[in-house]
């Protein structure tokens, strides 16, 4: 058993603005499902106090020359691990987002925010605050919490750190002046410290003292080491790429399963998949499209942003528009986005339906009743729709990049002979490309016997934490080792290859071959037409 103090600025269900809420919820109950004693810590914002329940004052955090006495809390509520909140209310106590105002923009001060939020955490690592706990292990995550492993390494007798990487295109980068406000060492302000373009970066700090350095997939892993995905900071991550790992997120797989989720109309499972097509009724006639299951319903759940490839959303819709297809989009963001998805529902109620916010329940409906799930991402580092997508049946059509690339199986002849097709996949940016994928998704989608396949092959798949929960802790192992400048341990298990073949491969007591015999295949460009259905 492990100590692990789990640093973050957002955890579902208490607070969320994307993936990191879901991965700070589920990795840390999965940790201590499997043994380790984790304590989660977060900012006390306005609107997790108000949806945490009861806390009980567990001490005082001062000392660090910068704020009066900061209360500790704890949320007596929460069973998974404990759950502990730092109550600073000139920083935390005020409507918005965690890092936004009501408006949408940035708060001016969040580097003294987050700048206090990482002092604090540091004296409660260093166990600083009189409390009979201190952690082993510190697992920072994005940029919020990247002060941390610098602090923590200006002490001898310390935890050891890792810091995770979501996504590397949100810096946490400010002026210089934050060095003097947060009382920084000045021998940090060099181009081998936190210093960044003429100023200072929270996320190059976590890079460069961290004794390990993570991020959410073996391809974002890599890719983020190139000029071109790198924002930057890819001199910095080669100079210490053998200290990055690659680690794939898993999802609550209680939360997200079809055969309980209480969201959605109908539960089904892997031996009940025809049962979804009832949720995709309910969804049409709630929704105001056109009720059949013959027209495939093509979901799309993100923030509206460049990243998530909405000019591609748009250009599909407009490519498809004229097809028997429909459509379903949750998302929020760009502004002049949102405005044309509400054009397009406009003009085509009947086959587009779009809601702009975020709904969790809504969302898992979505899943739930859509054929096919489109993620056409110019970069995504893990991705957690397309997971929850394989879970529900729901064929993911993804841009080959990241943990997209990583977690879906293209479809085609040779694939569909190993049992092994979960998705389909195209070159990321490559809108015709794309539009091929989608055609080839709606082919398959015309023969019930091989999108069964499809669909039982994903949903098939381990896609929670049993297999990764290792990797962390075996991540958490290599960190202390180099702390303490020793040879790193053995992975004895080679877990992470383990969970690519079993990512990679239809358990054969779950799924067999598709018999295609009797077909006939025409290929154009990896779309395949069926020309005799065997059935």
């Amino acid at each position: 058993m492990k100590k692990i103090l789990f640093v973050t600025s957002e955890m579902f269900p208490l607070i969320k603005t994307g993936g990191l809420g879901d991965f700070s919820a589920s990795l840390p109950a999965a940790l201590a499902a499997a043994g380790d004693d984790v304590v989660v810590l977060l900012p006390a914002y306005r609107a997790l106090l108000e949806n945490c329940g009861p806390t009980r004052e567990l001490g005082c955090v001062t000392g660090f020359g910068i704020y009066h006495d900061i209360r500790l809390l704890e949320a007596t509520d929460y069973q998974h691990h404990r759950v502990w909140l730092l109550d600073i209310p000139e920083l935390f106590d005020r409507d918005g987002k965690p890092y936004t105002d009501p408006s949408g923009r940035d708060w001016q001060d969040n580097p003294r925010r987050f700048g206090i939020f990482c002092r604090a955490a540091t004296e409660i690592a260093l166990g600083h605050t009189g409390l009979d706990w201190q952690p082993e292990v510190v697992h920072c995550n994005d940029w919020q919490t990247g002060l941390i492993p610098g602090l923590l390494s200006l002490h001898s007798e310390r935890p050891a750190s890792v810091f995770t990487i979501h996504n590397l295109a949100y810096q946490g980068n400010f002026s210089p002046e934050v060095m003097n406000e947060l009382l920084l060492p000045t021998d940090w302000w060099s181009i081998d410290g936190i210093e960044f373009h003429g100023g200072l970066s929270f996320m190059k700090a976590g890079i460069v003292f961290a004794d390990r350095i993570s991020t959410v997939s073996p391809s974002y892993a890599n890719e983020i080491l190139t000029e071109e995905q790198g924002c930057g900071m890819d001199g910095i991550l080669r100079h210490r790429r053998n200290e990055l790992s690659g680690i794939v997120n898993g999802i609550d797989t209680l939360l997200w399963n079809p055969e309980t989720d209480d969201a959605i109309t109908a539960n089904y499972g892997v031996d009940t998949v025809v049962d979804k097509s009832l949720n995709k009724l309910a969804f049409q006639r709630e929704h105001g499209l056109n009720t059949g299951k013959s027209k495939p319903l093509i979901g799309f759940v993100s923030r509206l942003a460049h990243q998530k490839g909405t000019d591609m959303l748009l250009t599909a819709l407009k490519e498809f528009s004229h097809l028997d297809v429909q459509w379903a989009i949750l998302g929020s963001g760009d502004v002049s986005v949102e405005c044309e998805l509400r054009n397009w529902q406009q003009r085509h109620s009947e086959n587009v339906f779009c809601y702009v916010g975020y709904d969790e329940s809504l969302a898992h409906q979505l899943i739930a009743s859509a054929d096919i799930l489109l993620m056409p991402s110019v970069y995504e580092p893990c991705g957690l729709t397309q997971l929850y997508s394989l879970r529900y049946g729901t064929v993911p059509v993804v841009s080959a990049t990241g943990g997209l690339a990583d977690t879906v199986n293209d479809s085609n002849r040779e694939s569909l002979k190993l049992g092994i097709s979960s998705g389909f996949t195209f070159p990321r940016q490559d809108k015709a490309a794309m539009f091929q994928a989608l055609r080839s998704a709606m082919g398959y989608f015309r023969n019930k016997k091989l999108w069964r396949q499809i669909q039982r092959c994903g949903m098939n798949q381990e896609l929670g934490w049993t297999d990764t929960v290792g990797e962390y802790q075996h991540l958490y192992c290599l960190a202390e080792a180099k702390m303490r400048n020793e040879a790193p341990p053995l992975h004895a298990a080679d877990q992470g290859r383990a969970k690519a073949e079993r990512r990679t491969a239809t358990n054969s007591e779950k799924g067999s071959l598709a018999d295609l015999s009797g077909w006939d295949f025409i290929s154009s460009n990896e779309a395949l037409i069926f020309i005799q259905d065997p059935a």
